[in-house]
């Protein structure tokens, strides 16, 4: 910043208005004229690339994901708590809110630069000048004292640059803020489906441990048997064998759940406490029914889709400030004060003191760099648009899939419910055939070995169902993601822009 000479400054005079312009008036002025347009192109939505219907098999009852809450979708209390806890507590979420608040800090930094920067000063000097260098040919000592107001190098923005860095910076912020959102909706369907495969883990567990003590039971009959000669060694043999099958899968699950179990507590963040609940599948309340409505509808319902879409105008936005870049940038010092050569005359009349220092600047030659930066800029909107047209695409295929799953899952529980009444009997027959000796007892080992595995199955048709609801929840937008922290981060408005 420019500092007062009172040596060098003229007298001011009433009489001469001319040489009494004012701070206010000066930066009137300035903003008067800084308030250009933007050489940023247009913004045009991509046409959106995929089919204008979904072609899977779909209801077409049922209503809008995003009319619900999570809270409201999955209505289990543990769950609820759950997803609770893990929005509260999950790193990755909260290393997303912490990137919405270092591009909102961003935002504000780059916003601040359409605006002066206006500084107090204050200031003394106090020189010798020997007296072979002064005409009284006698030692001067002198003093300069100052106090006033100023800018230094404030870019007036006559081309729109800063305005167009501003708008990409809030484009950023908001597609940052997007992205958290679109973290959040991944943990809660992470977290649900982790909570659903432990129930499925639990019941399956039930089950092997009900067919694991049908069988010890079993063995220890057969096992009287052979010692009473009333049956084989080889029958106790294949029952044995089925104990141990059972007994296997039991260890198996148990495993499973346990390697489960540790996944959810890193996916929540927090140590949690879920104790085995087996037949939850059976007893749990049906998810609602969904309707997907139309691809149209996931550009403002699918956060990522809407992250990728303000990514693709703050890099239209940088277009803007790369073409302004060629024009020639004007930028203005200026101070208004007071300043005299004895303290008590500061703020003595025509003791005012001012500068207005306009500068300009034109590239003529740079090698190419503002050529190739605006190249880059352009490059960089088709990198943003491919990659908005791949994530609708993307969400697509994952409502496609998600109705898909659900339809022929339905189908396929049918089937699993079925097959299971027709192992159950063809057990119960099998064991009848053979007290009446007119089978062998490998009909029965394979009966039940089939048995057990529909019983396996059916459990796990059961929560793949569930599964896909949950899926589809999540690509139709996941409703509204209740957050604590995450939601307290205010948006700025579209009046932000025009400022």
């Amino acid at each position: 910043m420019n500092r007062f000479a009172c040596q060098t400054a003229q007298p001011m005079t009433q009489n001469n208005p001319r040489q009494r312009p004012t701070l206010t008036a000066i930066s009137a002025l300035t903003l008067l004229i800084a308030g250009c347009a933007s050489l940023a192109p247009p913004y045009e939505a991509p046409t959106l690339p995929v089919a204008s219907a979904y072609a899977n098999p779909t209801a077409t009852h049922g209503d809008r994901a995003a009319a619900f809450g999570w809270r409201d979708y999955f209505s289990d209390p543990q769950l609820q708590a759950l997803i609770a806890l893990a929005l509260d507590h999950n790193r990755d979420l909260r290393s997303a809110v912490l990137r919405v608040e270092e591009a909102r800090a961003t935002y504000g930094i780059v916003r601040a630069e359409r605006f002066p920067g206006i500084n107090a000063q204050a200031g003394v000097d106090r020189s010798r000048t020997p007296a072979d260098l002064n005409l009284t040919g006698q030692p001067l000592i002198g003093s300069q004292y100052q106090v006033g107001l100023g800018m230094s190098n404030w870019e007036i923005d006559f081309w729109g640059r800063v305005r167009s860095l501003q708008d990409a910076a809030l484009e950023n912020y908001l597609s940052t803020d997007a992205a958290r959102r679109a973290v959040g909706i991944a943990l809660v369907e992470q977290v649900a489906n982790s909570y659903l495969t432990l129930r499925e883990l639990d019941e399956r567990s039930a089950l092997a441990r009900q067919t694991t003590a049908s069988h010890q039971e079993s063995v220890r009959i057969y096992t009287r048997r052979v010692e009473v000669g009333a049956t084989s060694l080889l029958n106790l043999t294949q029952v044995q064998t089925l104990l141990t099958q059972a007994q296997a899968l039991g260890v198996q699950l148990e495993l499973e759940r346990a390697a489960k179990f540790n996944a959810l507590t890193l996916l929540i963040g927090t140590p949690i406490e879920l104790p085995p609940e087996a037949d939850w599948l059976d007893d749990a309340n049906p998810l609602r029914e969904l309707r997907p409505g139309l691809p149209s509808e996931l550009l403002v319902e699918r956060p990522d889709i809407v992250a990728a879409e303000h990514q693709l105008k703050a890099a239209n936005a940088n277009i803007g400030a790369a073409r302004a870049a060629f024009f020639p940038r004007v930028a203005l010092t200026s101070s208004l004060g007071t300043a005299s050569a004895e303290l008590d005359g500061l703020f003595a009349s025509g003791s005012h003191a001012w500068i207005f220092s306009p500068s300009i600047s034109l590239p003529i030659f740079d090698g190419g760099r503002l050529r190739n930066n605006l190249s880059l800029a352009e490059t960089r909107r088709d990198l943003a648009i491919a990659n908005y047209e791949k994530t609708v695409q993307t969400a697509f295929r994952d409502v496609s899939d998600a109705l898909s799953a659900r339809y022929w899952l339905e189908q396929q529980l049918v089937i699993a419910r079925r097959t299971l009444a027709t192992q159950s009997e063809r057990a119960r027959l099998s064991q009848l055939r053979y007290e009446r000796g007119a089978s062998t007892y490998l009909e029965i080992l394979d009966a039940q070995r089939d048995l057990l595995s529909a019983q396996q199955q059916l459990v796990q048709t059961r929560r793949a169902l569930l599964s896909s609801r949950v899926g589809l929840y999540a690509a139709l937008g996941g409703g509204a993601i209740e957050t604590l922290a995450t939601e307290a981060l205010p948006f700025p408005t579209q009046g932000t822009r025009a400022q």
